[in-house]
């Protein structure tokens, strides 16, 4: 049994957040731990936050409390500094550096690249942050909807899920349509291949 786990995953709707939380959420099931999730979603199904939340162990709660998260994986800056008083002092956060225009700044027509977000989270004193360049990668792998699995093989790589590259695969392999099993298994490739 593993130590209990508690991740946030954060970002827009359509990023899929949420198949990444059940994949995470696979591992420990095939390892007969208990294990919780939860999504909090905003208004809008395409564009609005999402975070969704695992917790191992036996949480009495599907949500992590604030400052408990010992990883928070964000796929977009923005998104990331929302989260933020989720994570637990001296927590992990994975994140991507392609910005996601929200639709409030669209409207607006603020501009919105992310770099401040980034900066924010570069001079965090006690968090261990993890930038991932997921739109290069995802294009290598061969889809912008390898993203999830891109920052999820991040997050494997650098021990901050406690799941193995092996556990990953398998669950991609379980819970993910096999049409898009050689994009999802490549996107780990190459995230395992480079200095991420």
């Amino acid at each position: 049994m593993s130590k209990s786990l508690n991740c946030i995953i954060c970002g827009v709707g359509g990023q899929g957040n949420v198949l990444a939380s059940r994949l995470i959420a696979q591992v420990l099931l095939s390892r007969n731990e208990h294990v919780k999730t939860a999504e909090t979603i905003g208004m809008a199904q395409r564009g609005g936050s999402v975070a969704s939340h695992v917790r191992g162990g036996r949480p009495q709660s599907p949500l992590v409390p604030k400052g408990h998260a010992d990883t928070l994986i964000a796929f977009e800056p923005g998104e990331a500094v929302r989260c933020i008083d989720y994570l637990a002092p001296g927590g992990t956060i994975i994140v991507n550096t392609q910005a996601s225009q929200p639709p409030t700044a669209a409207l607006h027509d603020i501009e919105y690249d992310g770099s401040e977000a980034l900066n924010y989270l570069r001079k965090l004193p006690d968090a261990n942050v993890i930038e991932v360049d997921g739109s290069r990668i995802c294009e290598e792998a061969g889809s912008a909807k390898a993203l999830n699995i891109v920052l999820l093989a991040a997050a494997v790589k650098n021990e901050a899920l406690g799941i193995s590259r092996e556990e990953l695969e398998e669950a991609i392999r379980e819970r993910v349509k096999p049409a898009y099993h050689e994009m999802n298994l490549r996107a780990v490739e190459l995230v395992f291949s480079e200095d991420v």
